[in-house]
């Protein structure tokens, strides 16, 4: 199997295993649906982090607003009372306005961060470096995970304008966030190599060759992106290597260049003439008088 390893831009994502004989157009829009769905799990993440702290999303209306607004404009939130969590809540309001404040006990707030915990593992970028690929029932698995620890704590589920609910559903709006940026299009993506575009019309073998032992470096580009910049031919941890060593022999040289005294010329021992001088019995001459 072809080993990919799937970045974007220059962020490290994943590892994916392919055939030479593999279609461009399928495995572009495979790489996209795990590069998408590694970002869904991302978000939930971050949502579930701030649902145990501070409770379930108040309704739009509601959100930024001072508990004196919202009693001057006679708001109500009619989920309040429906989204309990389970085994009791305490008190802890959202600083920024966006979350009823009423957040789960300890032990409903340890599950909901172990879960979490758990699904960041299975997408971490440090799985590159352990040499395990990512699949698509990896990332299922994390979402039934997550998905099974909100059920846990809000058994009522959360309310329908919730961002943990509209993702589960598959109903999430990232119009205007930053998060719609990083989402590629399956139909639309480009997947770049040594410079090239890998386009859809032909197998990734026309590309890289017969070689199922290959382990290649892909990028995933939105389209009209242009190429992604290559990669260094030196990787930084090859570059601390370098300089380390470019250290060490300068620290070489000078403990070499110190050592390069002379002194030890004048010793008897380095005198040339040192063997005749004993045969002539003038080896020890003193022109004092002793």
């Amino acid at each position: 199997m072809v080993k990919i390893h799937v970045k974007r831009g220059d962020d490290s994502r994943f590892l994916f295993d392919a055939t030479c004989s593999v279609s461009l157009d399928q495995l572009t829009i495979q790489l996209v649906r795990l590069h998408n769905g590694m970002l869904k799990v991302a978000r939930v993440c971050q949502e579930i982090e701030l649902l145990a702290d501070h409770g379930v999303l108040l309704p739009p209306q509601m959100q930024g607003l001072t508990d004196e607004q919202i009693s001057e404009l006679h708001l109500v939130d009619e989920w309040a009372d429906k989204c309990v969590p389970s085994g009791g809540s305490v008190d802890h309001d959202d600083p920024i306005g966006r979350r009823n404040g009423i957040a789960p006990n300890d032990k409903m707030k340890e599950v909901l961060r172990r879960t979490v915990s758990e699904a960041k593992a299975a997408i971490s970028k440090d799985l590159v470096t352990a040499n395990v690929c990512m699949t698509e029932a990896t990332i299922k698995d994390a979402l039934d995970k997550l998905r099974g620890a909100v059920t846990i704590v809000y058994p009522m589920n959360l309310p329908p304008h919730d961002p943990i609910r509209l993702e589960f559903e598959g109903n999430e709006d990232l119009t205007g966030t930053q998060a719609s940026k990083e989402v590629l299009d399956e139909a639309t993506a480009q997947m770049w190599w040594a410079g090239k575009e890998l386009t859809r019309d032909k197998t990734l073998g026309d590309f890289i060759g017969k070689n199922e032992k290959t382990k290649i470096i892909a990028k995933l580009q939105k389209k009209g992106q242009g190429a992604p910049g290559r990669e260094p031919v030196l990787s930084e941890e090859e570059k601390k290597q370098m300089m380390l060593h470019a250290y060490r022999r300068q620290e070489e040289l000078k403990k070499l260049e110190a050592a390069e005294d002379d002194h030890h010329l004048n010793s008897e021992w380095s005198d040339p003439q040192s063997l005749k001088k004993q045969f002539t019995g003038l080896s020890n001459i003193s022109w004092r008088p002793k």
